[in-house]
């Protein structure tokens, strides 16, 4: 028998904050998604502005970065030609991103969940997807 920790709706709310006020800080309306540990959607806000098109490729880096337990732009850095990784996007049905934005969510050493940002560069996503961590990191303390 397993014993799962994972991310609760108002931890997701707490994480969706933390990413919304940064988004507010940069002048960027964001979509962000988070989910639990194996990927399955728990909260989603798309700020008045989002684009239609971050609804989904946020809802795919968050995925990553809690199913594969890494952040997506460490698979930004391996999907390269010449890669023995490349291509990696293509797999469990297109939905693993190598774009910046998703972020694991980590407690204890363990990953609980994930962040995922979209509708600005990804260096924005990045840095609202770490705000929503560092927010949510505040508040658990």
């Amino acid at each position: 028998m397993l014993t799962i920790n994972r991310l609760d709706l108002a931890d997701a709310r707490i994480l969706i904050e933390g990413a919304a006020e940064k988004a507010r800080e940069i002048g960027v309306p964001m979509c962000i998604a988070i989910v639990d540990e194996s990927g399955n959607l728990i909260a989603f806000e798309r700020m008045d502005g989002g684009k239609i098109t971050s609804v989904t490729i946020a809802q795919d880096k968050a995925f990553t970065a809690a199913a594969a337990k890494k952040a997506t732009h460490d698979y930004n850095k391996a999907n390269v030609p010449g890669s023995l990784a490349f291509g990696i996007h293509t797999e469990v049905g297109g939905r693993l991103s190598s774009v910046g934005g998703g972020l694991p969510v980590i407690v204890d050493g363990e990953v609980v969940g994930g962040i995922g940002l979209s509708s600005g560069t990804p260096q924005q996503d990045m840095d609202c997807a770490q705000a929503g961590i560092d927010h949510f990191e505040t508040k658990r303390s």
